[in-house]
């Protein structure tokens, strides 16, 4: 049986934690920054981790 292919899209997007948890960083921090306030631009850098029927659906993917 062949192997499955990794989702390049997904790959490109997420990233695994030690834990084996997803993680994604949030939309909105390329431009038009100046309207937006300091503190949700810093919230915007970090990273969130995928809700639970996201992260099976999307392990999937990434193999």
């Amino acid at each position: 049986m062949p192997k499955q292919k990794t989702n390049k899209a997904v790959a490109k997007r997420v990233k695994i934690t030690g834990t084996g948890k997803l993680m994604h960083f949030g939309a909105g921090k390329r431009h038009l920054l100046s309207g937006k306030s300091r503190r949700r631009k810093r919230r915007l850098k970090r990273g969130r981790l995928l809700a639970a029927c996201e992260m099976k659906r999307l392990a999937r993917l990434i193999g």
